[in-house]
């Protein structure tokens, strides 16, 4: 990298920059900085002349970043935020913002929150908008890091363990979390099933047939860690992405399922559904929010925070995600 001269540099371009590292792609990046794409190539080009590093190169239908660019990309996302809560006002009044918040959670997740929220939303910040992402991993980080997603809400025991450890060796984390409640998993199966209306033993459970929620697709869960814990497995036969298919399929066949407590009724097939209490010890699932620090002292995403942390003290009951 050559050295810098900060006197001739123009910072519009580290605002391009920004952007064609958070989108991956110059004509969206240019879109939402109302500039035409051939501007914005023009401003890469000036900064890789500044900086002496290609910065991105071309990858499908969007450019993938080199190291210098990933290396250099958290302290100018860092700067721009800092400079604009420095110069915007520090203030978000709801009645008037059109915001679009960006959310990643799972299904039984959203079933428990979104409705208050947007009630919420309806009664308090009618221009506001929300889009909400399926989570897809335990790891949402990278959603975060990249702009994709303002907030995660889910279960994230791996990622807040590495936080913990993180903090204390950093004081300021990359990634802040706050707990948004507690939940409870049980047994679902058809209401008419062999096993249905008493306890369950482990014999049973694990001779049993299951289908398995597994965000990533990966065949191996929470419940099946806490049975190799015991020396025990289960027979996983169907792995699906979504509690709602989870309900839906568990109502038809002998297949059992683990679904939150509470999302059982939001399938709309609860009458056609028995619960049975897990038949052996599983950790606690916490339900946390997460998000990048750089948000943190945003008017507008302290809002979003708080008012999703009613939404859920509205829900239906407590689970997990």
């Amino acid at each position: 990298m050559t050295n810098l001269n900060f006197r001739t540099l123009d910072l519009n371009l580290l605002r391009v920059f920004d952007e064609v590292m958070a989108e991956r792609n110059l004509t969206r990046a240019a879109h939402n900085l109302a500039m035409t794409q051939p501007a914005v190539s023009n401003a890469l080009r000036r900064l890789r002349e500044a900086i002496g590093d290609e910065l991105v190169r071309r990858s499908g239908y969007g450019v993938e970043p080199t190291p210098v660019a990933l290396a250099l990309w958290p302290s100018v996302r860092d700067a721009l935020s800092l400079l604009r809560e420095s110069l915007a006002p520090g203030t978000f009044d709801p009645a008037t913002a059109h915001n679009a918040f960006v959310l990643a959670m799972a299904d039984a997740t959203a079933a428990k929150i979104i409705p208050g929220l947007v009630r919420i939303c309806e009664r308090e910040a009618p221009g506001v908008s929300l889009r909400i992402l399926p989570l897809t991993t335990r790891d949402p980080r990278q959603l975060l890091d990249s702009g994709t997603a303002d907030l995660a809400i889910g279960h994230f025991p791996g990622v807040l363990a590495e936080l913990g450890a993180v903090h204390l060796q950093e004081e300021n984390p990359q990634f802040l979390h706050e707990r948004l409640y507690d939940g409870e998993y049980v047994v679902v199966m058809r209401r008419d099933h062999p096993m249905a209306g008493r306890p369950l033993s482990l014999d049973e459970y694990c001779e049993a047939r299951h289908l398995l929620v597994s965000f990533s697709g990966r065949p191996f869960g929470f419940v099946d860690e806490a049975l190799t814990a015991l020396s025990r497995q289960r027979r996983v036969v169907l792995t699906v992405n979504q509690f709602f298919t989870a309900g839906r399929v568990v109502a038809t066949t002998d297949l059992l399922t683990v679904l939150p407590r509470h999302f059982v009724g939001a399938t709309g097939m609860e009458d056609k559904l028995a619960l049975s209490e897990l038949p052996l010890p599983v950790p606690p699932v916490h339900v946390d929010t997460l998000w990048h620090r750089q948000a943190t002292h945003n008017p507008a995403h302290r809002w979003l925070r708080e008012t999703i942390g009613r939404a859920a003290a509205q829900g239906f009951g407590p689970d997990s995600a």
